[in-house]
């Protein structure tokens, strides 16, 4: 499947792919169901095994589509990463491998933020990943993702 689609800047990973009719489908283990493969789709199974198989994210703590209200617009961010406490913790924006990251979709994660309130965001196209974590009302670039919260 690598070769038919994109290699990316992370480990590669065995998913459950399978034709429907002209499209294929790829199984998503957190929603436990097939969703259409495309190029965004391919990076953010791509990046959610590696929350959970590199970083040890809990995959029972992720949201995947989460619905989220900017501006009284509904708008879905990727992926929500909660806290133990079930407080929202880390959010994740997925674009296909095509698309730059930029100032456009570093402010699409920015504006979920307004209402998730999270101390971590993660932008990734699959190639770059750029991780940003929200202190004294400033972002710091991160080399990594930041460790899941054990207390």
């Amino acid at each position: 499947m690598e070769s038919e689609f994109f290699t990316l800047n992370l480990p590669e990973f065995q998913f459950n792919v399978q034709s429907k009719g002209q499209s294929k489908q790829i199984f998503d283990f957190v929603r436990r169901r097939f969703v259409a493969l495309t190029p965004e789709e391919w990076v953010r199974q791509h990046f959610i095994r590696f929350m959970v198989d590199y970083h040890s994210y809990p995959l029972s703590l992720l949201a995947i589509e989460k619905q989220v209200i900017v501006n009284g617009l509904k708008q879905r961010a990727d992926v929500v990463v909660y806290n133990k406490e079930g407080k929202p913790w880390l959010v994740v924006e997925c674009k296909a491998p095509t698309v730059k990251l930029d100032e456009n979709t570093l402010h699409q994660v920015v504006r979920y933020n307004l209402s998730l309130n999270v101390p971590y965001l993660v932008l990734t196209n699959g190639i770059e990943h750029f991780c940003l974590e929200y202190q004294n009302e400033n972002f710091l670039v991160l080399t990594t993702l930041p460790t899941y919260p054990t207390d």
